[in-house]
């Protein structure tokens, strides 16, 4: 059964129309809030088949305002500059062969995961234990780098990854309840149109099917994404 506070939420929202971003947003902030600060989240349905590796979407975006996320950062690199520049840049585990022998015991107490290309060719042994949780380097959202320094900063400002499931959806979170209307709708924006441009070249008749925003424990809202030029 949906809570009162749910229910109270329904009341606020036309499920049968689709807001402009900061309308919705703005939908968004009138709902009962939580007795924590909840994560705010778009969610996507694509037209794409997420089955066909042509069609794969995926991709990071440094969110302006940041996530409101604390971003424990775990960098893979032999002892010297990049391990070195790792720690000082803010990274909460640093190590190489500690650090595998860790995971491969079944350790995931962090958020992302950085190698240098070195590290690397023994990281990726560790495929079983962070491919599942989405925590392995990948070269292709910058985690896998010699600047190390410059990867430990953006996730913790506030980068964020996004990546089609099986399904054909995509989940990223775009701040927390206690940020203002504009610092969500700008994060928003900045998500919604990095999602348009990794539109496959491959992918047939419409992109975006769905776009909806939600907090925590409120119902979504649909968001108009004509705006952001999806064919």
């Amino acid at each position: 059964m949906p809570s009162k506070r749910f229910k109270k939420a329904l009341e606020q929202v036309d499920a049968t129309k689709t807001y402009v971003l900061k309308d919705a947003v703005g939908v968004l902030g009138k709902f009962p809030k939580a007795k924590f600060n909840e994560t705010i989240d778009l969610a996507f349905r694509l037209g794409v088949d997420a089955k066909q590796s042509d069609q794969m979407v995926r991709g990071t975006v440094p969110l302006p305002h940041g996530s409101g996320k604390v971003v424990r950062v775990l960098v893979f690199a032999k002892s010297g500059a990049a391990a070195d520049a790792a720690r000082a840049a803010g990274a909460e585990f640093v190590g190489f062969e500690d650090m595998i022998a860790k995971c491969t015991g079944g350790w995931t107490d962090f958020d992302v995961a950085v190698a240098t290309p070195e590290a690397m060719v023994e990281v990726r042994k560790l495929g079983k234990v962070l491919g599942p949780r989405g925590l392995m380097p990948n070269p292709k959202t910058g985690t896998v780098t010699e600047d190390t320094a410059k990867a430990v900063k953006e996730v913790k400002a506030g980068r964020v990854e996004f990546k089609i499931d099986k399904a054909g959806n995509i989940h990223v979170p775009v701040g927390k309840a206690s940020f203002t209307p504009v610092q969500l709708e700008e994060n928003a924006r900045a998500v919604i149109d990095a999602v348009a441009k990794a539109k496959p070249h491959s992918a047939k008749g419409t992109y975006i099917c769905s776009c909806t925003i939600s907090a925590t424990m409120s119902p979504p809202v649909r968001v108009d994404v004509k705006e952001f030029v999806v064919h």
